[in-house]
């Protein structure tokens, strides 16, 4: 049996605890915070995400809390015209095997603590920011911002977007601004007058500007999250904002957009930022993974996905292989999918979200043509992964990645 240190204790580190626990390893996950919680509001899961879950033990306790929505809306924000929607009850969860739903994050993430707790193999400890790693033939030590060391026989980094493994062990410096700024909100679903309320996610597309807005809590409260491409240069992370001044900065939204952004409450804002996809995410028994190893914008709705996909599959390996060899079969495994999901999140938020004039008629044009079967296609090698290492490369996400590629070059 093996003691394996996990740096970080979010979304990504208890799903890797658990992951590396159930196949037999000890684990200890060290957070730097002085509790066990996750911030933020609303977010998306796919049947991906559904089918990890259910490898985890906490899918059931998810369901259990989500929000089942009928369908993925993408709404015209200057016209007032829905321009597409993708249906995914019926046959969306028949062709690919689980739902779509909404949760808010601490619904998605209490299940895993739960469950954490309870495992017998694994340790949770608080106040242990990790720094950096030490490593000798015989194993890893973690060392902690208060010159405490922790010693086992691997090392994953699950510590996020500004990861000092990553730092260490990659050394690419700070993450890249996207420029984009995100304002979010929750309301209680009993405020929302009910021609506003819908059991669907929808997203309204605007110029340099797009809004998305779901139910969560069970449908007893309502997600929004409206976003603007103001050419941010600074990282800003859950600072509060005036309302005034939300309402002030879309005063030109359609008056459903308006009516909406006029009962929030309580707003923060963020600047997005992701990394670029990277090869090297190992250093012999090191490794990243979630949003330390590829972060990404949340367009694509694949975040959390990814990184329930990553614990998965670094669970399997390392039920086989010493941990050097399962870190380089997981890098293998993951990259090609993980950067396909980096890119094309980046290409939505330019080229479907926030284009104006020429370019949103060609792309309404676009999406409106699309049949329900033929949107199913475009999103099957995300949705539809039944497996998560080996061929989920894909040709498709390769494709993807590539596309997204030529048109930023």
């Amino acid at each position: 049996m093996s003691r394996v240190i996990v740096a970080g204790g979010g979304i990504g580190g208890l799903a890797t605890a658990l992951a590396v626990a159930d196949r037999g390893h000890r684990v200890v996950v060290l957070e730097r915070r002085s509790e066990f919680t996750e911030l933020g509001a609303g977010i998306q899961l796919a049947p991906n995400a559904f089918r990890a879950l259910d490898r985890l033990g906490v899918a059931a306790a998810v369901l259990d809390r989500a929000v089942h929505v009928d369908a993925l809306r993408f709404m015209d924000a200057v016209t007032g015209e829905q321009v597409a929607a993708m249906p995914v009850l019926g046959e969306y969860r028949a062709r690919f095997g689980n739902p779509y739903a909404v949760v808010h994050r601490n619904d998605l993430y209490a299940p895993l603590l739960e469950r954490c707790r309870a495992h017998r193999d694994v340790e949770l400890r608080v106040d242990s920011p990790v720094v950096g790693y030490e490593q000798d033939g015989d194993g890893v030590v973690a060392v902690l911002a208060d010159g405490g060391r922790v010693r086992g026989d691997a090392l994953v980094g699950a510590d996020g977007l500004r990861s000092a493994v990553r730092a260490q062990l990659v050394g690419d410096g700070e993450p890249r601004v996207s420029g984009h700024t995100i304002y979010r909100s929750v309301i209680p679903m009993e405020e929302v007058p009910a021609r506003l309320r819908s059991d669907s996610v929808t997203l309204w597309a605007g110029p340099r500007w797009h809004f998305v807005h779901y139910p969560i809590d069970g449908g007893r409260s309502l997600n929004v999250a409206i976003t603007r491409d103001n050419g941010a240069t600074e990282a800003v992370v859950g600072v509060p904002v005036e309302h005034e001044r939300v309402l002030a900065e879309f005063a030109d939204a359609a008056p459903v957009i308006r009516a909406l952004l006029a009962l929030g409450r309580d707003w923060r804002s963020w600047v997005l930022c992701d990394r670029d996809p990277v090869d090297r995410w190992q250093d012999g028994r090191v490794v990243l993974l979630g949003d330390a190893a590829h972060p990404m914008l949340q367009y694509a709705a694949q975040g959390a996905c990814m990184a329930l996909e990553d614990a998965v599959h670094l669970g399997d390996l390392l039920a086989d292989d010493e941990p050097a060899a399962a870190f380089a079969a997981f890098v293998e495994d993951r990259r090609e999918r993980t950067a396909a999901a980096q890119l094309v999140a980046r290409a939505m938020g330019t080229r479907l979200y926030h284009p104006s004039g020429e370019a949103a008629r060609a792309r309404n044009a676009m999406l409106g043509g699309w049949s329900t079967e033929e949107l199913y296609g475009k999103v099957a090698w995300l949705h539809g992964a039944t497996r998560f290492g080996g061929s989920t490369g894909t040709p498709e996400s390769l494709v993807a990645a590539r596309r997204v590629e030529a048109a930023a070059g």
